[in-house]
């Protein structure tokens, strides 16, 4: 019977024998012969002697591969440190589809947070730059940018979908708008 972490009868008559105030030598020198190999670290239940090693944390394969597919970062193919070209000014903003509903009478349950928002806007200006210059490419969590004057390797604050989007360039600004669709995969319970 295990109660308050002591494991047995045997265990708790050695305490109270450890415990006990009697100054009679025949019981001192018996419980000093039972007692003597008894210390602190006998109280409690006796540690488990099977102790199982653990092989999920991690399995290394027999590739050469420093590391696996997991461990890179999406983008990281696009880092090249040696390029001179600078990154341009960029800002990040996230959007919501409000109407009269939410604004006035707050029906659909949204709030100003970014747990509502629906999409990211990508606002980057590029002076000195043509729309006919820009190469982008879009992936699911980065954003790559490449001119002749300038370099931008943008890892994305959030998931979005690579296929779903928009990019305006606008001339007068020399600035380009890169609107994505964010994947919200708990929407259903966020929207309760």
């Amino acid at each position: 019977m295990e109660c308050l972490g002591v494991s047995s009868g045997l265990d708790l008559q050695a305490l109270s024998a450890l415990l006990s105030t009697q100054q009679e030598e025949d019981e001192d020198s018996k419980n000093a012969t039972a007692c003597s190999h008894l210390g602190p670290g006998h109280i409690g239940p006796p540690p488990k002697k099977d102790k199982e090693v653990s092989t999920t944390a991690y399995t290394k394969t027999n590739s050469k591969d420093i590391w696996s597919e997991e461990e890179v970062v999406e983008g990281s193919q696009y880092d090249n440190l040696t390029d001179p070209r600078p990154k341009p000014e960029y800002e990040i903003m996230l959007k919501q589809n409000v109407g009269t509903q939410d604004l006035f009478l707050g029906l659909s349950g949204k709030d100003p947070s970014s747990m509502c928002c629906e999409a990211m806007l990508v606002k980057i200006k590029l002076p000195d730059t043509e729309a006919t210059d820009v190469f982008l490419d879009i992936k699911e969590k980065f954003l790559d940018l490449r001119t002749p004057k300038y370099k931008l390797g943008l890892h994305l604050p959030h998931p979005i979908q690579s296929q779903e989007g928009r990019a305006q360039f606008f001339s007068d600004r020399r600035e380009l708008e890169v609107t994505l669709l964010m994947k919200r995969p708990m929407d259903f319970v966020n929207m309760q």
